[in-house]
């Protein structure tokens, strides 16, 4: 949803951009590791010293590397499979070591086992989100549909977690992510039943056909 609508905005926005660094020989390719490295950095460094405020402005600074990387791989007409593969990949690890940076500053120097908890089931659920789509698409299928798509979940919590750094109280996060591990689970389902409506399709298909 969210990312659907802003895409116009951030092309536009950093299309100029992605040309500099295009005419530069940086590689779209460069790019996505470089902004990876980025979000790991400040998610397990910043977030595990209660450093909550800085490290959103850090992480911030080098997500935008994954709207740049893809305007770079469309002007360079260097899109395909490996990009679509190594973007896709990386995406993972980055949400990973976000939320893994949040559960272990709420475990230890946060001293909120909840958030901690919250944390990591967001983290798991995410996960299973992003597995659910790529597996229904390596079988055939389309499951392109959910509440709680990546920019959703990254945006919701980073702006929560950068203002819980600047004195929001810490059960506003809290919430924030018990309603992200919520939307999650609806996604996957979401995800599932979509997948489960397309096998009983093709399978309806392929009994009606003449042998």
């Amino acid at each position: 949803m969210l990312n659907r609508h802003a895409r116009g905005f951030f092309t536009r926005l950093f299309t100029p951009l992605a040309r500099w660094l295009l005419k530069h020989g940086v590689s779209p390719d460069a790019v996505t590791i470089f902004g990876t490295a980025g979000v790991v950095v400040g998610a397990l460094v910043f977030y595990p010293i209660g450093q909550l405020w800085w490290g959103t402005i850090f992480i911030t600074a080098f997500i935008f590397s994954d709207v740049v990387d893809g305007i770079m791989a469309r002007i360079a007409d260097k899109g395909g499979r490996w990009g679509n593969f190594l973007d896709s990949t990386l995406d993972r690890i980055a949400d990973g070591a976000l939320f893994a940076g949040l559960a272990i500053w709420f475990f230890i120097g946060g001293a909120n086992t909840a958030i901690g908890i919250g944390a990591l089931i967001c983290l798991v659920l995410g996960m299973v989100v992003s597995y659910v789509r790529a597996k229904a698409e390596s079988l055939g299928f389309t499951a392109n549909v959910g509440i709680a798509e990546r920019a959703e979940r990254l945006v919701s919590v980073l702006v929560v977690t950068g203002f819980t750094g600047l004195g929001l109280p810490q059960a506003v996060l809290l919430v924030t992510l018990a309603v992200l591990a919520a939307a999650s689970l609806v996604t996957i389902v979401q995800r599932i039943v979509t997948v489960r409506r397309q096998s009983l399709d093709e399978a309806g298909t392929a009994f009606e056909q003449p042998a």
